[in-house]
């Protein structure tokens, strides 16, 4: 097995290719098995979210290119950017990963959340491509800083013994 704990630089030739779905690639550990069927594990930095087109280096030197698989999706759309920011708020506040761009939106293929979309107005058709979601705020895995908490009161995760 292909053993990666480093990104690599952008490479014109990678030596393998793995072929993954957007829940794969925004975990930090993995297994994957490449396109030409070699076995690659993966142990990247909490937080890293892999997109298509990014390298990786394996402990031998092997450059592995990830690439972003097809996968089922509900492409959104709506009149006017209002009624679309509006669909993206709503969305938001599930806690739903979603790809935007100036016409539509794109989440995972979900029945409840296309009842969901349509009851609010929205136009939806299914599409198969690759998926890119927005990474969030905080540009990658969930975290706390240092300010965390402070002016609200405590929560559990913030006690510490003293």
């Amino acid at each position: 097995m292909l053993v990666i704990k480093k990104r690599a630089g952008q490479f014109s030739k990678a030596d393998i290719e793995i072929l993954l779905p957007f829940d794969v690639r925004k975990k930090s550990r993995f297994k994957a098995v490449s396109i030409d069927g070699q076995e690659v594990g993966v142990f990247l930095d909490r937080g890293t979210i892999l997109a298509h087109g990014d390298c990786l280096e394996s402990e031998n030197g092997k450059i592995v290119r990830v690439l972003a698989q097809d996968e089922s999706l509900l492409q959104i759309t709506q009149g006017s950017a209002k009624s679309l920011s509006h669909l993206a708020y709503h969305l938001g506040n599930r806690h739903v990963s979603i790809e935007i761009h100036n016409a539509w939106l794109r989440i995972a293929d979900d029945e409840v959340l296309r009842d969901m979309v349509e009851g609010l107005g929205a136009h939806v058709h299914s599409v198969s491509v690759p998926f890119h979601p927005e990474s969030g705020a905080y540009g990658g895995g969930h975290s706390h800083g240092p300010e965390h908490g402070k002016g609200r009161g405590p929560v559990i995760h913030d006690f510490a013994e003293e």
